[in-house]
């Protein structure tokens, strides 16, 4: 049954217009949620808080921001929160993938703004939800959207990699250092799962090893037990649970969920 309004938690999520942040959006827009919805596409968020607010959600805020910049992020956090009150969970979810083309003649190479994206606005966007945050003494969470690259190394991913494993160094000190105000940190590391992003991400391996993108898809879901991909509502649902009273004892971690393609 959907809350009311004036008792529903306020769930900010970033990289709501597509994908798993889309996905994470609805799904707690059918809680009765209100959603603040970030992203640098605004229209793509438009269209977001629409289906949101079909589903069930009881408010919604919407601002086009760039993670990269702090300035940026601390405007949304700020209106948002001006607009839809104090915050229970961030899933900070905004982030960019592909090749950063180290060492390619005439190409540059993205490792900046791969870092700068999916590290340090992470990092920018956890610290702005920490100073909007509802006051205790039940659970409020921070979650981080890593990669099961974040687990291994890919050649040419240098700067995904990196940035991805940094985010669970981040999660697992940002837990400690708010274990004793009932704050829950964590991180997903989805494996494959089925988004433009990881499309995009197939039809650029395929070009490069010169097979077709069916044909790479093949040999990938080959490396996974379960053989499939993920979809961006299962995601979702494991987001639902560490969220929920019955996830009580988890902070600090990386959960994996990438068909077992990693075990750790």
């Amino acid at each position: 049954m959907a809350k009311s309004k004036a008792s529903a938690r306020h769930v900010v999520v970033t990289g709501a217009g597509t994908g798993i942040g889309r996905a994470i959006a609805l799904r707690f827009a059918k809680e009765g949620a209100k959603l603040s919805l970030f992203a640098r596409d605004a229209k793509r968020l438009e269209a977001t808080a629409a289906e949101a607010k079909k589903l069930g959600a009881s408010a919604t805020f919407v601002a086009s921001c760039d993670v990269r910049k702090p300035k940026s992020i601390d405007a949304a956090f700020d209106a948002a929160a001006e607009k839809l009150g104090a915050m229970h969970v961030l899933v900070a979810n905004a982030g960019v993938g592909g090749e950063n083309a180290p060492g390619k003649p005439g190409a540059r190479d993205r490792f900046d703004d791969v870092v700068d994206t999916n590290l340090r606005g992470t990092y920018y966007c956890l610290r702005a939800a920490e100073r909007h945050l509802a006051p205790g003494p039940d659970a409020r969470h921070l979650i981080a959207t890593a990669s099961v690259l974040a687990r291994f190394g890919v050649p040419g991913y240098t700067a995904y990699c990196a940035s991805k494993a940094g985010v669970l160094g981040l999660v697992r000190a940002l837990a400690h250092e708010l274990a004793p105000q009932n704050i829950q940190v964590n991180a997903l590391c989805p494996g494959w799962v089925n988004t433009d992003m990881a499309l995009s991400g197939i039809e650029g391996i395929a070009k490069k090893i010169g097979v077709t993108p069916a044909e790479f898809r093949k040999m990938a879901m080959s490396q996974v037990p379960l053989g499939r991909m993920s979809e961006p509502e299962d995601v979702a649902g494991l987001v639902a649970w560490l969220c929920s009273p019955d996830a009580r004892g988890v902070t600090g971690q990386g959960l994996d969920m990438n068909g077992g393609a990693w075990m750790g």
